[in-house]
């Protein structure tokens, strides 16, 4: 499998997801059609889950993102949640900036719809992996 990359815009976030089982999704996502700029995303994600690593970490960094971009989110954080009918680890981790409590209390309530822990992050600045 190959590595699956988006390069981040005004408004739509980097995506790098690697086979090896680290996935990042960092920037902004605000774009006018989230279903579309995600779709290639879902669709790597379902050939992944059927031989996913031993461990499949995503990293959030978000520093802005719009309500279809939060309902995609869920969406995918689901479909890579599956690795775990496989008997393989699913770790998130959350970043967010100090002081942005909107970004941490998405974070949590997304935690809360997933039934998942995440691990709350906080940085200090801009991080893009």
């Amino acid at each position: 499998m190959k590595e699956y990359r988006v390069a981040a815009t005004n408004t739509s976030p980097e995506i790098v997801f690697d086979p090896g089982g680290i996935f990042r999704i960092s920037g902004r996502s605000i774009h006018e059609n989230m279903s579309a700029f995600y779709k290639p995303a879902e669709d790597w994600l379902d050939e992944y889950i059927n031989d996913p690593a031993d461990i499949t970490c995503l990293e959030i960094n978000l520093e802005y993102f719009n309500s279809a971009s939060s309902k995609l989110l869920v969406r995918l954080m689901q479909k890579i949640s599956g690795v775990e009918l496989r008997k393989k680890k699913f770790i998130v981790n959350w970043y967010y900036e100090d002081g942005d409590e909107d970004i941490l209390e998405r974070g949590e309530y997304f935690s809360s719809v997933l039934k998942k822990p995440f691990n709350f992050i906080k940085s200090s600045g801009s991080w893009h992996g």
